[in-house]
């Protein structure tokens, strides 16, 4: 119980630093990247203006082509332009402000990007724009690799250094968490070591009334007085019982023996007795059991489980009620039981194994539940690496579900 609590205490924290840093580093690559674009498109915007070609002004010092960009542009932007007339077909290509691209590799650029209908886009490392100019349309390629990469390295370097943290985060969160859940983990096992000494201590006071009580109706014969004393401190008995049981399950350094055994006549013997039962208040029962099933575990504790489900769904179910019980392997042993219901709600009720747990108080005043065979159920499944979940489909009927 601690270990997993530790482990889930490890999970949401690293849980939460991941999204942090993931929401941080989008963020800022994000940014980035659409503040390359917007250099780049005004860039192209300057070109446009220009008929493909930065202001110039002979004799004068260079000043900035537009406001925010350096008067060094002209001299550090490659881009090449492409025009074509009317019908798209090639008129004049400027390439004199870059080495990488030919003219023959321009025009096919150009020709790419004519005809796929988008104005601005990417192609290799170049942002293009198409616009309309008098006797055709202009053809801008802007060579961003610089910015790529740039963008791309930023992204990679805060990559690693996202990892980095996360991994000393977890180094720390490893280191502390022990220290962080040692308040719960003192409190959990004041709570265990308690329920097992009382469940010890009442032992004995109880076998003691237990005895006095068989004396006096020796002596003085049965009556109601002592009768309800014996109900009483079997009901007693049963609940310390139950308490201990689930204390021993929760603790971590507890084994269960683990042997090979039929499950398939485990779980046949152990709905016996309460199939008697339910047929005796007029309910019916449909069994579907695959045989020769056999299965590595602790038989007393699967006994017990199939038992509890057993008595669950016999109690609970409504008069004249029905109750469907399928065991079965497919990928794992399924072992499902369901019974009706006068009404329940639909959806999960995984609630129904918390411990003292009582989905109708005058219901279970009845049947003289006390809330636990559920959690012992659960704590069985677990002590299995199994789960059990239980679930209403039409709300007329609960399933309870068990895979080993």
């Amino acid at each position: 119980m601690i270990k997993k609590l530790q482990k889930r205490f490890i999970l949401i924290a690293m849980c939460a630093v991941f999204v942090v840093l993931a929401i941080i580093m989008g963020i800022i690559n994000t940014a980035n990247y659409f503040e390359m674009l917007k250099d780049s498109d005004r860039t192209m915007s300057v070109l446009e203006a220009n008929g493909g070609f930065f202001p110039h002004h002979e004799g004068e010092k260079q000043k900035p082509p537009m406001p925010g960009m350096s008067p060094e542009a002209p001299f550090e932007t490659r881009f090449f332009t492409v025009y074509l007339d009317e019908n798209g077909r090639t008129a004049n290509v400027n390439t004199g402000s870059i080495a990488a691209i030919s003219r023959n590799e321009a025009v096919e650029y150009a020709e790419k990007v004519y005809g796929s209908g988008k104005e601005r886009g990417f192609l290799d490392v170049y942002r293009y724009s198409i616009s309309k100019t008098e006797n055709g349309s202009m053809v801008i390629f802007l060579d961003i690799s610089r910015g790529l990469n740039y963008f791309r390295n930023f992204l990679r370097t805060s990559l690693e250094v996202s990892f980095a943290g996360i991994l000393g985060v977890f180094i720390i969160v490893l280191l502390l968490s022990k220290k962080a859940i040692k308040p719960i983990a003192d409190s959990y096992e004041k709570q265990k070591r308690f329920i097992t000494d009382a469940g010890h201590e009442l032992k004995t006071p109880l076998t003691v009334i237990s005895a006095n009580t068989e004396i006096l109706e020796m002596t003085q014969g049965e009556n109601e007085w002592t009768q309800s004393i014996r109900n009483q401190t079997a009901r007693l008995s049963e609940l310390t019982n139950s308490l201990v049981s689930l204390a021993r399950m929760d603790e971590e350094n507890s084994k269960l023996m683990m042997t090979d055994f039929s499950i398939s006549d485990a779980v046949l013997e152990s709905f016996e007795p309460f199939i008697q039962m339910a047929e005796h208040q007029g309910k019916t029962v449909e069994m579907s059991v695959q045989r020769n099933l056999t299965y590595a575990g602790n038989e007393e504790s699967i006994r017990k489980l199939a038992s509890i489900l057993a008595d669950n769904a016999v109690k609970y179910s409504e008069a004249g009620g029905r109750i469907w019980v399928t065991f079965r392997q497919s990928k794992n042993i399924v072992f499902q039981v369901k019974n009706s219901v006068e009404r329940i709600e639909k959806g999960n009720h995984d609630e129904i194994f918390e411990r003292f747990y009582r989905g109708d108080s005058s219901r279970n005043s009845e049947t003289g539940g006390y809330g636990l065979g559920l959690s012992i159920a659960k704590a069985i499944g677990a002590a299995h690496k199994g789960k059990i979940t239980a679930r209403s489909e039409d709300g007329k009927s609960l399933e309870i579900n068990v895979q080993l």
